[in-house]
């Protein structure tokens, strides 16, 4: 039997190389195929919010993956929550949102959490997501974030050291949390460099529950 098709869908081109290189550590048996749409950004940065239009745009991709054969399907922008859970609820097959595993990973830590994006319109979203969890377990959150726009742009230009260090410096002005949650896919890199406490990534707790889902050891 041959291994799960996992469908990434994107909205930025900068998560694919990261997430595409923690499948090769953690589950190089997958087959993995990508879709990306990167006017999603742009779109719902001009919209203000999430529309309906973008809704079904999500739901669309998320169609189309099964469709050409996607066993799971992970989307992996943070910024698109609720589209994301429409566009589950029109499909079969398991749709996981960019961040949800590592968001139960963080309140399995603790209650004093971190967060750090470095695309803005990814803090409502993330922040709904996280206290609405909490909430349904019962737990009392303290969440303190901090957006660092100037490293999702000194990595679109190729400074990956720049934008690794802003991430960093970010986490080290936060101070101690029981967990540092990096909100985008493509700070991956940035997490050898923070000193102190748990840090998790979206793309490592994302590929940790497709092996459960698919109980692969």
């Amino acid at each position: 039997m041959p291994a799960p098709r996992i469908a990434l869908v994107h909205a930025m081109p900068l998560a694919v190389e990261p997430v595409s290189r923690v499948f090769g550590e953690r589950w190089p048996q997958a087959r993995i195929t990508h879709l990306l749409d990167d006017s999603l950004p742009p779109d719902l940065q001009a919209a203000g919010s999430i529309t309906p239009a973008i809704v079904e745009r999500f739901v669309t991709l998320a169609r189309y993956s099964e469709k050409a054969g996607a066993d799971a399907i992970l989307f992996t922008c943070s910024a698109f929550g609720t589209a994301i859970e429409a566009a589950r609820d029109a499909v079969k097959v398991p749709v996981l949102k960019p961040n949800e595993a590592m968001l139960e990973e963080a309140l399995a830590a603790g209650t004093d959490l971190g967060l750090i994006v470095t695309f803005e319109p990814s803090i409502p979203s993330l922040k709904k997501e996280i206290e609405e969890l909490a909430s349904s377990r019962g737990i009392r959150l303290k969440l303190r974030t901090r957006t660092v726009p100037a490293a999702i742009a000194a990595l679109q230009q190729g400074r990956t050291t720049e934008h690794d260090s802003l991430i960093a410096a970010a986490a080290a002005d936060m101070g101690p949390c029981d967990a540092l949650m990096l909100g985008q896919f493509s700070m991956v890199s940035a997490a050898a460099g923070i000193r102190g406490g748990k840090v998790l990534t979206s793309p490592h707790s994302a590929v940790t529950r497709l092996k459960q889902i698919f109980d692969v050891r």
